[in-house]
């Protein structure tokens, strides 16, 4: 059932992103005087298509993994005589640049409009207040505690821990001094807290942004409560059910569920007697943990298991909400920051500040779809934004076969007075698709590497 949920997911999130990037270079070509001859979501062999009183198809295809907009082109296919005037390589440059940029500018255009949505609809977010702070670490060195709530950063307000972790992110490769400030548990005024850090991020996979300053967010008691068990795993192997309270690990009590993951990860390949409790019912069985490589070498034990969830506290809630004029300038401001971070990540991955395996593909996006799906609608919607935006950067990369690329050859019309040479504009093209089907391949493998 999960794949299923993930597969659907996926066609519905990329289904809804394409057809605003195609719609957005249809809908400029049409008011550009440009003949539009066939609008596809999905590649391949149509499933559903009909045609408009102007001779344009619009189609469903077999493959979701894409569409496009064909116009009416001399590069393409001969044009007759009484329809020149409608052939996209006949328009002016400034014409060619808006279809073109138009389709990106769609997709941020999708973002805000998500965001906007959100900010009105109100998000609730959990009050961003330390849990445990490691010693000799950054955090504890400048004197941050537990029950600290933090407030900004570099002295950018925050009030989320996603707003937190999106501010740590865009620093990664920073050097010097952190600035957080942060109230005090029981205090009515803030204090500032100067963190040192050094290369701060750099290359980590995946990026972590708290524990490397070395705090963790606070979170409620979670009892060692089963909630759910994967088929074919250790725990179900061994009998475990949802709902199982873990009682004690070879005669020693479990208090919580940390102290459970705790004893699971070094446990790996050993055979564990573990008392359960399910019901009114006792009982005791052996269990022995799988084993699952680290980045970083070595190994950890693995059950296939996850923790029953507990309520947050109404305390520890807070309900972020707007007017509808105030979330339109809340929604551009949170796309605009999004976009920024977006190029800024691409940067520091070519110059090696970010790992490569950072790179996500259809798999890794496929599962998040369904993880956000099944979280509900606002983190299914702002999941929606963050890739809308994600795709709108990528497009406008100047690598030839994207938008960008395009773009590119156009503003060079621009500077030299003439179009690019259809020679060099065919080398581009093969340039354009070895990038990209490196880029894809790349992706997919680090996928494979995570299911692995």
């Amino acid at each position: 059932m999960g794949l299923l949920q993930n597969v659907l997911a996926v066609i519905v999130v990329l289904g809804l992103l394409v057809t605003f990037h195609e719609f957005g270079h249809f809908w400029v070509a049409r008011r550009c005087g440009v003949k539009v001859l066939r609008f596809s979501v999905g590649f391949g062999k149509p499933l559903w298509s009909t045609v408009d009183r102007q001779g344009t198809e619009y189609a469903v295809a077999a493959i979701p993994l894409g569409g496009y907009v064909k116009m009416l082109d001399e590069r393409e296919a001969p044009v007759p005589d009484d329809q020149l005037d409608q052939a996209f390589n006949r328009k002016s440059v400034w014409r060619r640049i808006a279809i073109v940029a138009a389709g990106p500018l769609a997709n941020f255009l999708l973002a805000i409009v998500a965001y906007w949505a959100l900010f009105v609809s109100g998000t609730t977010t959990i009050i961003p207040m330390v849990g445990d702070v490691l010693p000799d670490s950054p955090a504890a060195e400048a004197g941050l505690a537990h029950g600290d709530e933090i407030t900004a950063i570099q002295n950018d307000p925050v009030r989320s821990w996603e707003e937190i972790n999106l501010k740590l992110v865009s620093m990664i490769g920073f050097s010097g001094t952190l600035t957080i400030n942060a109230l005090p548990e029981g205090s009515s005024s803030e204090r500032s807290y100067a963190l040192e850090v050094d290369n701060y991020l750099t290359r980590q996979d995946p990026p972590q942004p708290l524990e490397t300053l070395g705090m963790a967010p606070w979170q409620p008691e979670f009892p060692a409560v089963l909630g759910q068990v994967v088929e074919g795993e250790a725990a179900a192997n061994a009998g475990l059910q949802p709902g199982d309270r873990i009682m004690a690990i070879d005669a020693t009590p479990v208090e919580d569920w940390m102290q459970f993951v705790t004893m699971i990860r070094r446990s790996a390949g050993e055979t564990l007697s573990v008392a359960y409790q399910r019901g009114d019912q006792q009982g005791e069985l052996s269990l022995t943990p799988g084993s699952t490589a680290l980045e970083s070498g070595g190994e950890v034990g693995y059950i296939g298991a996850g923790v029953e969830p507990v309520s947050w506290p109404e305390s520890m809630q807070r309900e972020i909400r707007y007017g509808p004029i105030e979330a339109v300038g809340q929604a551009l401001s949170r796309t605009g920051n999004m976009v920024v971070l977006t190029v800024d990540a691409i940067r520091k991955m070519l110059v090696g500040l970010i790992s490569p395996s950072n790179l996500s593909g259809p798999i890794t996006i496929a599962q998040i779809s369904g993880d956000s799906a099944r979280a509900g609608v606002e983190a299914f919607v702002g999941f929606l934004a963050y890739l809308s935006i994600s795709l709108g950067v990528l497009n406008l990369l100047p690598i030839p076969v994207l938008d960008g690329g395009h773009l590119l050859y156009y503003f060079l019309e621009i500077v030299r007075g003439r179009p690019v040479s259809e020679q060099t504009q065919a080398i581009g093209l093969r340039i354009g698709l070895a990038m990209v089907g490196g880029l894809m391949a790349m992706a997919l493998y680090f996928d494979l590497m995570r299911l692995w």
